[in-house]
């Protein structure tokens, strides 16, 4: 490495992922008539406990059927 060359920067941290409650994730469920589970796994795969991103893939998901 040249002596002008900058090391290079730490890697950024992943954001942690928010957790719902149980019960909100329970709202969530029974209002779309949706098992707990698969709620919990949109959670988990969209990876942000933002209400309205996770309804958006509820009914992307609802679209497909």
């Amino acid at each position: 490495m040249s002596k002008n060359q900058a090391k290079p920067a730490a890697a950024p941290k992943a954001p942690e992922p928010v957790v719902l409650g149980e019960a909100e994730v329970a709202d969530i469920a029974k209002r779309h008539r949706l098992s707990i589970a698969i709620v919990t796994e949109i959670v988990r795969r969209v990876g942000t406990g933002e209400r309205a991103a996770i309804e958006r893939e509820i009914k992307k998901g609802m679209a497909r059927r």
